[in-house]
């Protein structure tokens, strides 16, 4: 029984998840955010406002739909109710339609200050974190000193909190690290009072319960293939997994489970803060596409780097997640553009090669780029692959071509009407 199909991002995040989630969340029961934490932004435009999720699943606007926040997700509880307070002033019923699982990890004020002095220590060699405390969090899991969300509930939840508490204090002192706030312990344990509000389960046991009942379970990933953990473009990468196999892990559900598998992708490259970018565009073209296509952090406010498609990387991230249906977002955005190209391969030590190489950092890749005719017309008002320009098709196919997937929906535009079906 396949029925959690897995919807993720295919290059560095801000592929426009959110919005796809959305769109998909009324043939689906439930919408299950598997890993990362409020480092994600996603984005939602509808009845023309925008509304940025951070840790609740997209599928909340949805009023049929429950959003569960899996194990994988670290969570700091400022953010999430600063999150549910903003949703529910909007006339939104959150508590009824969110679950949390109890083994989602927490993020502690400390691991923020962690997260900062860390990044400070590292100078110019600085991987780009957003410094919500992500890393360090995920540090404790692994390093098993992490606090759960079922950990609020249990009587000696303040002993837990002040031996982490400590042992981060002791950290800091190695960072020299001053900027100590108590306040914000003291807020954070009242968010975690409202924490208890809400309802805390065994998310592993939810969803096999529901699967068995024939439920239908979008996974939503946060970031994006390449900054996977394992396979992204490491060090410059997230702490999860962002990939299909980190739905297993992140939900508690097993692969034989994952059905449809689907890849979300921008018509060209976006990438926030440090790390190799093989298609980054430093000229006029790369500015005018990231005023068009306003590419600035949804979390952060950061403006993004622009760049080429990269159908190198591309194809590693389909291979990676077994994607099986492919959607490309903001085709929009490059509506001005007399010329397109497209990366199809890479020099690389004194080869070419059409595969993503173990080394992208140190300058030894460059991009081979094909030029393809732009399309010159504003799509955004398309309702239909046939008012689509033919040099759009023609860009469209030579990806499909490429990649061997199909591309099933096209993005004109930010609004959930903004879309067209191809396939």
């Amino acid at each position: 029984m396949q029925n959690v199909d897995v919807l993720l991002g295919l290059q560095w995040g801000d592929e426009g998840k959110g919005k796809l989630v959305d769109i998909l969340s009324p043939a689906y029961d439930i919408i299950a955010r598997f890993q990362g934490g409020p480092n994600a932004g996603h984005t939602l435009i509808f009845n023309g406002k925008k509304h940025v999720l951070h840790t609740i699943p997209s599928g909340i606007f949805r009023d049929t739909i429950i959003n569960l926040i899996g194990n994988g997700v670290v969570i700091d509880p400022l953010v999430l109710i600063n999150e549910i307070k903003n949703i529910e002033q909007q006339g939104i019923e959150v508590k009824n339609r969110l679950l949390i699982s109890k083994r989602a990890h927490l993020i502690l004020p400390s691991h923020r200050w962690l997260d900062a002095a860390s990044e400070a220590l590292k100078g110019k060699n600085k991987i780009g974190s957003t410094l919500k405390g992500i890393g360090p969090a995920y540090m404790d899991k692994t390093g098993r000193n992490g606090l759960r969300i079922g950990d609020i509930e249990l009587p000696d939840f303040q002993d837990k909190f002040n031996q982490l508490y400590q042992k981060h204090l002791q950290l800091l002192k190695y960072y020299n690290w001053t900027e100590i706030n108590e306040n914000q312990i003291k807020e954070w344990f009242e968010s975690i009072e409202y924490l208890k509000q809400l309802q805390l389960v065994d998310g592993e046991h939810y969803l096999n319960s529901a699967i068995n009942q024939g439920k239908k379970i979008l996974a939503e990933g946060a970031q994006g293939t390449l900054l996977d953990i394992d396979f992204g473009t490491y060090p410059f990468v997230t702490s999860s997994n962002t990939i299909t196999a980190g739905a297993c892990t992140g939900l508690g559900v097993s692969p034989n489970k994952i059905g449809n598998v689907i890849g979300i992708f921008k018509a060209y490259c976006t990438r926030v803060g440090s790390g190799p970018f093989p298609t980054e565009l430093h000229d006029d073209i790369g500015e005018k596409i990231r005023q068009t296509g306003k590419e600035f952090g949804s979390t952060t406010g950061r403006p993004r780097r622009t760049g080429w498609l990269d159908l190198p990387a591309l194809k590693y991230a389909i291979q990676i997640n077994g994607v099986q249906e492919l959607i490309m977002m903001k085709a929009d955005v490059l509506s001005n553009l007399d010329t397109i190209k497209i990366c199809t391969h890479y020099h690389y030590q004194n080869q070419v090669i059409d595969h993503l190489p173990y080394n992208l950092n140190d300058n030894t890749v460059s991009p081979i780029y094909q030029e393809l005719k732009g399309w010159q017309k504003d799509i955004s008002q398309c309702k239909t692959k046939r008012q689509l320009p033919k040099a759009l098709l023609k860009y469209i196919d030579f990806i499909q071509e490429t990649t061997g997937v199909k591309i099933s929906y096209l993005s004109v535009g930010p609004d959930r009407e903004q879309i067209i079906k191809l396939n």
